[in-house]
Parts: C-alpha cells; sequence; structure tokens
C-alpha cells in the first residue's frame, strides 16, 4: 500500500482527525483515536477486537510503521503529512506523530461476556470512575493479571476516550466491550452468573491477604472518595488492604492491581 500524502490541513479526507481535543469531548459516534505507536499497532495486531478504518502519520514515522503498513488489508488508507500540517490538524503539538481511527466493537451484554469464563475466572467491575487515567489502569491491570473482563456501570467514563486507551497501553482494545448497567443491576448479574463479588472498602473487617485464588471472582472497585455505597457493600464479600500513615485508600487503578494480583493464579 502507497500512502496518500495530504498537505491540505482541511483535506476532507483527514476530517476525522481534525481538532482531537474537541472531538475527544463531544464524542465520535462509534468511532475513536487511538494515539501513539504501541497502541496503533495493537490496532492493528490480531488481538484488537477492532477495526482500523485509516491511518495518520507524521512523514518521520512512515519507515518506523512500515511493516504495520504493509500488514493493512488494501481498503484502509493511510495518510502521511509534515509534522507542521499534521499540528495543524490535531490542534495542538502531536510529537508522536502516529495516529489511528478505529470502530468500537460490538457492545456484549454482562451475561455474554461472562458465559464463557472458566471457573476460576477472575473479573474487574468498577462504578463511578470518571478520570481516564484510573479507567485506562484498570484496563491495563486486567490485562497483565489475565482478568476475564472488565465491567464498568453506567457511570463510569467512556474506555475508548483516546486518553484511556494510551494509558491501557491498547488493552482497551484487546478487551470485550460490555453493556453498562447501573450498579445494583451489574451486581446482580455477576452474582446470577455464579461470581462471588469482592467489594474494596476501607471500613471492612475482612482483609485481602486472606482471600486465595480459587472461584469465580468479581473484584468490585468504587470511585476515590465516596466510595461503594453502602448497600452494595452489604450484598458482596468486603474486605480491605491494610494501610499505615493514616491512609485509607489507595488510587483505584493501583489497588485494582493489588487485588488482581493476590486473586488471579498469577499469585501462586
Amino acid at each position: 500500500m502507497n500512502p496518500i500524502r495530504i498537505d491540505d490541513p482541511d483535506d476532507p479526507r483527514i476530517a476525522a482527525y481534525r481538532d482531537i481535543k474537541e472531538r475527544d469531548l463531544t464524542g465520535r459516534e462509534g468511532l475513536f483515536i487511538a494515539e501513539g505507536e504501541v497502541v496503533v499497532r495493537t490496532l492493528a495486531s490480531p488481538a484488537s477486537r477492532c477495526r482500523m478504518r485509516s491511518m495518520l502519520l507524521a512523514e518521520k514515522r512512515v519507515a518506523g510503521l512500515s511493516d504495520v503498513i504493509a500488514g493493512l488489508a488494501a481498503e484502509t488508507p493511510v495518510y502521511v503529512m509534515g509534522q507542521a500540517v499534521l499540528d495543524v490538524v490535531a490542534g495542538f503539538p502531536l510529537h508522536r506523530g502516529i495516529l489511528a481511527l478505529g470502530e468500537k466493537p460490538p457492545i456484549l451484554t454482562v451475561t455474554e461476556a461472562l458465559s464463557g469464563l472458566t471457573e476460576d475466572a477472575v473479573v474487574v467491575a468498577a462504578s463511578g470512575i470518571g478520570n481516564h487515567d484510573n479507567i485506562g489502569g484498570l484496563y491495563r491491570n486486567a490485562a497483565a493479571f489475565g482478568a476475564g473482563a472488565v465491567l464498568l456501570d453506567d457511570l463510569c467514563g467512556d474506555p475508548f476516550y483516546r486518553k484511556a486507551i494510551r494509558v491501557s497501553v491498547g488493552a482497551v482494545l484487546r478487551t470485550a466491550r460490555v453493556e453498562p448497567l447501573p450498579l445494583d443491576v451489574l451486581v446482580d448479574a455477576l452474582i446470577a452468573s455464579g461470581f462471588e463479588v469482592i467489594a474494596l472498602t476501607p471500613g471492612a473487617g475482612e482483609t485481602l491477604a486472606s482471600l486465595r485464588p480459587g472461584g469465580r471472582r468479581a473484584i468490585l472497585l468504587g470511585s476515590e472518595g465516596p466510595g461503594l455505597p453502602r448497600a452494595v457493600i452489604d450484598r458482596c464479600r468486603a474486605v480491605r488492604i491494610p494501610m499505615s500513615g493514616g491512609f485509607d485508600s489507595l488510587n483505584v487503578a493501583v489497588t485494582s492491581a493489588v487485588a488482581l494480583n493476590q486473586l488471579t493464579a498469577l499469585a501462586d
């Protein structure tokens, strides 16, 4: 495939890449922007659940991605431009110089996402996580520890936000996209699918360290500050991570990593 040279930032062929930060806020109607070499390589790989629509590169990045370009479908255009033109298109200095436009995968129901998992599967469930760094961190940790799914309630942010994908190091693109539900409905679905729901909360009497891998487990995490609602905690097995220095909680992404390390077979 021969890359297509673009010299006009107003060229309609690259309209989807224009003013990236503003479009991050308004949404892309089923599409998303992938940024950086690691993420774009993931999007182009067989492991991705998403389809690449096109790629946009600074001319200095073409040689380093020649293998990715060679493996793309014939109908997937690769646009190339000088760095100055790219910065105008993006609306800010885009030093990485590597972008791609992708399609979000189909949405699965929670039941569909959980049905094929093993009897010792561990999944991550989260409520009210709005910070995209934290959402990306949850997906990265889930992938690193082999979690079977990431389930977000309807108060969480979009994992396909550009920064969340980047922080996840592309893990969002490899993970099933699951229907966001109200938290109480999500807990119902987990219990109905045979999962013990482990709620992380500072006020619990039982410690995370007392648990061992085994059986279907769902690690349930709330937002930093408010945490999980009391009514939800009371329906789950509540555990805490003991801390010193007057601290009662960790960053939610860090908490997910600690809990996954304790409850997955990789902890053995």
